[in-house]
């Protein structure tokens, strides 16, 4: 074997032994767990590490002052072919202990052993209080440099390309919860600017619950978990949830939100980010104007059906993450626009009667619209997880020159908060020394010593001033692009604990929302409410809650009043006269199919060539297809990706029929349970249920030759949104102008009564 081509060497010796399907499998379909197939025999020949797979990347090999090292990202992996203690020893033997006799006790002098049991005991940290489940990605930035005339910040200079790291995750859950549950999302970017890091640690909605930081451990003690018994896990369907935003009325703004079908995404892809604060802007020329920053999926925002959250959470659990990390494989990487909505730096800090400094509030687009600075590419995901994903650090006082905080009550608290956390998760205050925190800018910080220190600093001065090590390091001016803090002048006023008056409007921007929404989104609002409510357990909180709803709409308050069992309460406020804003919904519009995800049910007796044809017509369009069949391996010449008894509709953005499958022989219900629905015995009675589901789930559906013969089985021909042709090309060219839309609306055109 060839010692310097061991990736080669490998993948010549498994194409050998595992033939054709993995020859098949390898190049198509996203989600092969390493960078070559597996032999079937244990490989025995010693090679080098395998490289990471084509889609993954790792933090550059920085020093932990921030110097380019010029090594591949790979030095920081392990090295050589032979396993080692973690000081280089070669071990001959892991699997045993070191014991007098074979038969005898384990001897202390087992250092190997002692190493070994040692670390893995250590091998877990703290998890995140909140947003502890999370997936993450490498990234780049390209500024569109629209936003030079109100920033001097280096990285959003036209052409400018940045390199990113994003974290996705959930608020609520543990490390092991489920993606899918109802929760809100957080959206947080490391731009690693010449400058210094840049982190826009931000959510998926544009308003927080409450108003003033000290009230981040009450509405966070109240999401979670009761403490007496540790249930309910990732969710705000019980008591202490509802107790505290029923009587905190400003979250009710922020809980609209979370009950709307924005609390559940299709995925992180199609999911808008905010960094809900206001910010101040500083430019070359000293001067400032107010913004709020926003992240546009290039898929547009899209959300799963609560059925669909449910199933994924007992099928998929990691649904959200296995999207982006395989999206990112197939090429079909994620895109998002950063844009910012700017208002004048006045002494009000208001804009159209909004008080900006208020975080329960957003501006409309409709009143200031989002303008397009730059572009991020999600391209490489975590060559480790824990040691990037896991250890990045977020925190919003990680600002660049030309970007600066406002007085929101609620930023000012996190810029404390969240260098507080990193002390006791990442074990010291070194934290920006780990790889995928080190600043991609010089580091000269006279910071010394700590747990965790890997700098070796020279010099014997780390203090200013100083002549010992010649002055060095000097304070920087407005020529070498020193930090501004923006001089704004601090009003006279009594030291108190209080709110302005403007803080004090909880409903009229909660009525914004939800007038804003079409008919199907205002049923899965209601439908949301009436679930989580109907899980408390205490009428009083149930009733309190529903006074909220009564101020901000009647028809919303008697809808969930009804599925409540409860009367439904007048409005204690006037109802607020507001105008709906369109870009909050997310129905109407059109948006590209790049990596969506379409299953095809193939009959091993049915029409192979002309799946073949629809398969490769998917690829090319930047799509992803899967094939469904009643068994594993190969149907003829194609590679099978799902079975009958493995895929579930809750995969798919769209099905195609190329044939009408008879039961295969584990169509049994003691098998699999899925075929426990009674069904005709001339179709498996899973594809019915996949159909039936794809329907129910207002996706779009094709069939073509014998598939025909499904859709009228499962009494969904002729509907909207179901297409049946004489080809496979035909059926796939209607799929996907149904597919631009993402759900088949018009199936929900029975609600628009009820809500016109």
């Amino acid at each position: 074997m060839d010692s310097s081509k061991p990736t080669e060497a490998v993948k010549n010796a498994v194409k050998t032994a595992s033939g054709k399907i993995a020859d098949a499998l390898t190049p198509d379909v996203p989600g092969a767990p390493g960078s070559a197939p597996p032999p079937v025999e244990e490989p025995t020949t010693p090679h080098d590490p395998l490289p990471p797979k084509p889609e993954q990347g790792a933090p550059q090999t920085r020093t932990p002052t921030g110097a380019e090292t010029g090594a591949p990202t790979i030095a920081n992996g392990q090295q050589g072919a032979y396993l080692t203690t973690a000081n280089g020893a070669r071990l001959r033997d892991t699997d045993h202990s070191l014991k007098a006799g074979p038969r005898g006790p384990v001897l202390l002098q087992d250092h190997h052993l002692r190493e070994k049991i040692t670390h893995f005991d250590h091998e877990r940290i703290p998890e995140r209080v909140v947003h502890a489940r999370g997936a993450g990605a490498h990234g780049v930035f390209t500024a569109y440099g629209t936003a030079e005339e109100v920033t001097r910040a280096g990285f959003l200079k036209k052409g400018r390309e940045t390199e990113v790291f994003v974290r996705f995750s959930t608020v609520l859950g543990s490390r092991g919860s489920a993606d899918t549950v109802r929760d809100t999302r957080g959206f947080a970017t490391k731009f690693y600017t010449d400058e210094g890091t840049f982190d826009l640690v931000g959510n998926n909605m544009p308003v927080f619950f409450i108003q003033d930081a000290i009230k981040f451990p009450d509405i966070i003690h109240a999401g979670k978990p009761h403490p007496d018994r540790e249930i309910p896990q990732a969710q705000s369907a019980h008591d202490t949830f509802w107790d505290f935003v029923s009587l905190h009325t400003e979250a009710q703004h922020h809980t609209i939100w979370n009950m709307s079908d924005r609390g559940i995404p299709r995925s992180y892809r199609t999911m808008e980010g905010f960094g809900v604060h206001t910010f101040r802007l500083v430019n070359e020329a000293g001067e400032t104007v107010l913004a709020k920053f926003h992240w546009k999926p290039k898929l547009g925002v899209h959300s799963l059906t609560w059925e669909e959250a449910q199933l994924l959470g007992g099928m998929d659990p990691d649904f959200h993450r296995r999207d982006l990390y395989d999206a990112i494989e197939a090429g079909a990487y994620p895109e998002w626009e950063l844009g910012i909505q700017v208002f004048p730096d006045t002494p009000e800090e208001t804009f159209a009667g909004i008080d900006l400094l208020d975080p329960t509030k957003i501006v409309p687009e409709e009143l200031a619209e989002v303008q397009p600075i730059g572009k991020l590419v999600l391209n490489r995901t975590p060559t480790n997880f824990f040691a990037e994903t896991e250890q990045v650090a977020f925190h919003l006082g990680h600002l660049p020159p030309g970007i600066d905080v406002t007085n929101d009550p609620l930023l000012q608290g996190r810029l404390f908060s969240y260098v507080d956390t990193q002390l006791t998760r990442l074990g010291g205050p070194n934290f920006t020394q780990i790889p995928i925190n080190r600043p991609h800018a010089a580091v000269n910080d006279m910071l010394r010593d700590g747990f965790h220190q890997h700098a070796v600093h020279a010099g014997v001065a780390p203090y200013r001033p100083n002549s010992l090590d010649g002055g060095n390091p000097f304070p920087a001016g407005d020529a070498e692009h020193a930090f501004v803090d923006v001089p704004v002048t601090v009003a006279q006023a009594p030291k108190v604990r209080a709110n302005p008056a403007s803080f004090d409007d909880h409903y009229s921007q909660v009525r914004l929302f939800w007038l804003s929404m079409s008919p199907v989104e205002k049923e899965h609002i209601i439908r949301a409410y009436a679930f989580e409510l109907g899980k408390c357990y205490h009428q009083a909180i149930k009733e309190r809650q529903l006074q909220s709803l009564a101020n901000i709409d009647p028809v919303l308050c008697e809808q969930v009043a009804t599925g409540l069992g409860l009367p439904a309460p007048q409005p204690t406020t006037p109802l607020v006269d507001v105008t709906p804003s369109p870009a909050l919904s997310q129905v109407g519009r059109e948006w590209p199919s790049d990596g969506r995800v379409v299953g095809i049910v193939v009959d091993p007796d049915g029409d192979l060539d002309g799946v073949d044809e629809v398969r490769r017509a998917v690829f090319d369009a930047g799509m992803v297809p899967l094939l469904i069949a009643p068994h594993g391996g190969m149907v003829g010449d194609l590679p099978v990706q799902r079975t009958f008894a493995t895929g579930r509709s809750v995969e798919f953005d769209a099905v195609l029929l190329a044939g009408a499958p008879a039961p295969a022989p584990d169509a049994l219900p003691a098998r699999d349970a899925k075929a426990g629905s009674p069904a005709p015995a001339t179709v498996d009675p899973r594809v019915l249920l996949l159909v039936e589901e794809c329907w129910r789930h207002a996706k779009a559906i094709g069939a073509w030759g014998a598939g025909v013969t499904v859709l009228e089985q499962a009494g969904v021909a002729g509907t909207p949104g179901v297409v049946a042709a004489g080809s496979g090309a035909e059926v796939l060219t209607a799929v996907q102008q149904l597919m631009a839309a993402h759900r088949v609306w018009e199936r929900f055109r029975y609600l628009s009564v009820r809500f016109s």
